[in-house]
């Protein structure tokens, strides 16, 4: 079973009726650490410009997103604090 998209309106549409606006969605992925028991996960979304970051157990809740040159970093440096 996949996680359904998340869609976002594009910060360039207005709030009146019938004005031009525009849709994204990101495909959430689970961490490779994460079991099916529960524990600590993360999901992430990527895309050429940013990476967006979220707690996988609220879904609905606060994401963070960072440039895709910091997250590539971060990957990098975790194994070794996981020691």
């Amino acid at each position: 079973m996949t996680t359904p998209l998340t869609w976002f309106k594009s910060s360039y549409s207005g709030d009146e009726p019938g004005s031009s606006c525009v849709e994204v969605a990101y495909d959430w992925f689970k961490s490779s650490y994460s079991t099916e028991e529960g524990g600590n996960c993360i999901e992430v979304a990527t895309h050429s410009s940013a990476v967006h970051v979220r707690d996988s157990k609220v879904p609905d809740g606060p994401t963070f997103a960072v440039a895709p040159a910091t997250w590539r970093a971060f990957v990098a440096a975790a194994p070794d604090t996981l020691n």
